[in-house]
């Protein structure tokens, strides 16, 4: 009989990568469909571009690496990078800013650190925070009521460097109209964006299905729970906080749960297992840090979201927060007594 040297694990489970990056992709749909649904075909159109582009950048890397390039593209990781930067794209983004945003969160986030496990920071929201300081126009701006028209959406989507439909099309997020206004109630009551049922017009539908989706990574334990529940409790907590002491001012926590990427970046963002943090109490740290960032940066900052400047911040501080939440040798304690008896 051979004997088989082989590194670590021995014993191997069913799951692999990309078993994981499927189910993320899955959870994903129920979000895609609402976007699509109230905010028009770009948001598939997008989707699917993005996956193109993240192929072909990720293949092109591979081969340049001299890596073999279908037993790593068969990871899923450029899709699901791919499917998470398009989804926080606007609906009418010109193909030229997905490839723009894919293509540089492929190849400089992610290959150029090392591949799949190296990059310090989630590649997405590389990309995404490399478009919105960029184009701010052009990622601010997102349709103003819905559904819109396809072929007004089809021609936004396939503009070259021009407005084409955009300008038409276009108008502010309920994060982005409520900060204008705050203080004002006579035009926060005007803004019809704002009056959804619990958020903004829409966006707690959107929100509702990346939870939907979430929940569903969480059941299947791709997640852990910890930086989901503590995102959401340190965006909460100073939003509640804030707008008891003053409402016109300060929107209330049900507003900044529903609005915007919170969702998306709560279940799907913050948790990229690569540039977050790793132990229990540095998870739930972690994830805090990021929802109470979210608040501050949507309430007093130049940004409408900030889901994508908080997680890349965290991102920075996970290896600081690991170093200092490392959970206690097995048998410290012990061995601790026993020098001291």
């Amino acid at each position: 009989m051979a004997l088989i040297n082989a590194s670590s694990p021995h014993t191997r489970g069913p799951v692999d990568t990309g078993m994981v990056m499927r189910q993320v992709i899955y959870a994903t749909l129920p979000g895609l469909a609402i976007l699509t649904l109230l905010f028009g075909i770009g948001t598939l159109l997008n989707v699917v571009w993005a996956i193109l582009v993240a192929v072909l950048c990720e293949a092109a890397m591979l081969r340049a690496r001299g890596r073999p390039i279908a037993l790593y593209l068969r990871d899923g990781s450029a899709v699901v990078t791919a499917v998470l930067l398009a989804l926080a794209l606007p609906p009418t983004a010109p193909w030229w800013l997905t490839f723009i945003g894919v293509a540089f969160a492929i190849v400089v986030a992610k290959q150029l650190y090392g591949g799949l496990g190296m990059n310090p920071f989630n590649p997405a929201m590389v990309g995404y925070v490399l478009l919105l300081i960029s184009f701010p126009v052009a990622m601010t701006n997102w349709v103003g009521g819905a559904p819109y028209r396809t072929p007004d959406v089809l021609e936004s989507v396939f503009q070259f460097l021009g407005h084409g439909a955009l300008d038409g099309l276009s108008g502010a997020t309920p994060l982005d109209t409520f900060r204008t206004f705050a203080g004002n109630a006579d035009a926060l009551d005007r803004m019809i964006v704002l009056h959804g049922r619990w958020a903004g017009l829409g966006w707690e539908w959107v929100n509702l299905a990346f939870l939907l989706g979430g929940l569903y990574l969480l059941f299947r334990r791709v997640i852990g729970w910890h930086i989901p529940l503590a995102f959401l409790a340190g965006l909460a907590l100073p939003a509640l906080i804030a707008w008891q002491i003053d409402p016109l001012r300060y929107a209330d926590p049900l507003f900044h749960l529903f609005s915007g990427g919170t969702m998306l970046g709560a279940f799907f963002i913050a948790t990229d297992p690569v540039s977050a943090a790793t132990s229990s109490r540095g998870r739930l740290i972690y994830g805090a840090l990021i929802g109470i960032l979210i608040w501050v940066i949507r309430t007093y900052g130049g940004y409408p979201d900030a889901v994508a400047f908080s997680v890349l911040l965290l991102n920075l501080a996970a290896p600081f927060i690991d170093y200092y939440t490392r959970p206690r040798t097995y048998g410290h304690e012990r061995a601790k007594r026993g020098a001291g008896s």
